[in-house]
């Protein structure tokens, strides 16, 4: 017997009303908007010319970035990525740098001895590794970042911030985004060491600031043939502003102020000659500790011109090499509204690669599975791409191969800047929530 029509959509309507049903579509309904929302290309910021080039060698600044659709939002993908984060096992050569004014420098080298693609180790590209604010050479992303750089044929070196990487403080003197004297003296170091092998600068977060404000100050001067960056804090005051929101002070901020104190404490007797300890470990957020402790330490008159000298985003016209940025829009220390597009759309080698999500050096992915951070496949491919750094047509250069990119795009010493002209950037515009 055939049931009415009213029979029917009474019989519908009884399922679609239960409660279970209800919650199970809006659920799927919700996950698939969501996911559908976020799976958008990044939107890549630079000169047609540097583009093309990427776009060429880098093809993955093109792909689409698809956030873990349960994981969405900045401050669930960061949280998530710090809490289920990976460790590939990765064994160091470790060397105590001495410095000039009596201190030490923590490096941990993978020499890759074993390397096919490069295995004259005088001209081995070496990645140098400068990871964030109280990281070291045994974070999840630095031992992915050297995992993959390894599996590319590059030696790797960590360039372990002082008091950091498990050595004593012999000096009272620690680091600071504004400063790179100990970067200049570990770069010194490198090329002394290999000074046939191209070097590219890796730098996450403060990594990244650090890095960026000494290609900004060395110029073509700095010895590196490129910098790539993640997840940088463009401007200091802003990133503070941001990390001291209420919900990001409680999820964030005092969990690193904690870990700055822990690092103070555990070199107090040394530190204690040059500032009030006691003091510095009453801080309970980041500007806080910058204001008791930094500041003091680098001779600064104030947090605010620390910060102000900290921040790389407007020294971006004095870098001379090629440069890529990885930000995620919805990155809680580091807000969209500080990113420098206006200023790298007038320069012809920097590009700053913009995802809609992503969080703080998270980028997780991979649909329904275990989310994937950045070090994994996909957009991570953009830290060691082989058809960038592979071969001659890229970044790193064999004894007789020019170095194509830094002679397109970086200054040489004998040869004059272009005139500043009108250039039209290329930029791909997505939607931010």
């Amino acid at each position: 017997m055939y049931l009415s029509s009213l029979e029917l959509w009474r019989t519908y309507w009884e399922c679609v009303s239960r409660p279970y049903t209800v919650l199970v579509c809006s659920l799927t309904a919700a996950l698939y908007y969501l996911w559908g929302r976020q799976c958008q290309k990044p939107a890549l910021i630079c000169s047609n010319a540097f583009s093309v080039f990427l776009h060429k060698h880098c093809p993955v600044v093109a792909e689409r970035f698809s956030p873990t659709p349960w994981c969405w939002g900045g401050r669930l993908q960061t949280l998530v990525c710090a809490l289920l984060k990976t460790r590939p096992p990765v064994t160091y050569r470790n060397e105590l740098l001495r410095t000039v004014d009596g201190g030490q420098i923590s490096l941990d080298w993978v020499d890759n001895e074993s390397s096919v693609t490069h295995p004259d180790s005088s001209t081995r590209p070496t990645v140098l590794i400068l990871p964030g604010l109280t990281g070291n050479s045994q974070q999840s992303y630095v031992l992915h970042a050297v995992r993959q750089a390894t599996r590319h044929g590059y030696r790797c070196v960590v360039f372990n911030n002082r008091g950091v990487g498990g050595e004593e403080l012999l000096t009272p003197v620690t680091y600071c985004a504004a400063n790179t004297s100990d970067l200049e003296w570990v770069m010194r170091h490198v090329k002394g060491l290999y000074p046939h092998a191209p070097v590219l600068g890796a730098g996450v977060s403060l990594g990244g600031m650090i890095l960026l404000n000494y290609l900004a100050r060395k110029r073509t001067e700095s010895g590196m043939v490129a910098g790539i960056t993640i997840s940088v804090a463009w401007d200091a005051q802003k990133s503070s502003e941001s990390m001291e929101e209420p919900l990001n002070r409680l999820l964030f901020n005092k969990h690193l102020t904690r870990g700055l104190c822990r690092t103070v404490t555990r070199h107090r007797k040394i530190l204690e000659k040059v500032v009030d300890i006691d003091y510095v470990l009453k801080a309970r957020t980041i500007r806080e500790f910058d204001e008791r402790f930094t500041s003091l330490l680098f001779g600064y008159k104030s947090c605010i011109d620390y910060y102000r000298d900290a921040s790389p985003g407007s020294k971006l016209p004095h870098t001379a090499v090629p440069i890529l940025c990885l930000n995620a829009s919805d990155d809680p220390f580091s807000p969209q509204h500080a990113f420098p597009v206006s200023i790298v759309q007038s320069l012809p080698h920097v590009a700053l690669l913009l995802t809609a999500h992503g969080g703080h050096i998270a980028f997780l992915q991979e649909g329904f599975k275990f989310p994937h951070p950045i070090p994994r496949p996909s957009l991570s491919s953009m830290l060691f791409p082989p058809g960038v750094m592979g071969g001659a047509s890229g970044l790193w250069v064999n004894d007789s191969t020019p170095q194509l990119l830094f002679d397109r795009y970086g200054k040489r010493r004998d040869e004059e800047r272009p005139r500043a002209g009108r250039r039209e950037a290329q930029v791909r515009h997505f939607k931010v929530s």
